[in-house]
């Protein structure tokens, strides 16, 4: 489960009010904001943790490629 501090759930707690009430036009409470929240955090964030993870390796996939590619480039000829 992704592990918020105190100050980043209740900025995040907030927003989900405010998403509800302007989107939605319904208000929500603290406690159900706060449960919809900790249901995000452990249900669906591993998701994007997860695809987070995926788009690290591929950039660094791709810097390793560069450099490899560099590497090669200052090769000198043998003969």
């Amino acid at each position: 489960m992704i592990e918020l501090s105190k100050q980043q759930k209740a900025e995040s707690v907030e927003k989900l009010k405010a998403y509800f009430r302007d989107e939605m036009d319904y208000d929500i409470g603290q406690f159900e904001a706060e449960f919809l929240l900790d249901f995000f955090a452990k249900d669906l964030g591993t998701y994007y943790y997860n695809q987070g993870l995926q788009d690290a390796a591929a950039l660094i996939d791709n810097k390793l490629e560069d450099i490899q590619h560099s590497l090669m480039e200052l090769e000198k000829p043998t003969v």
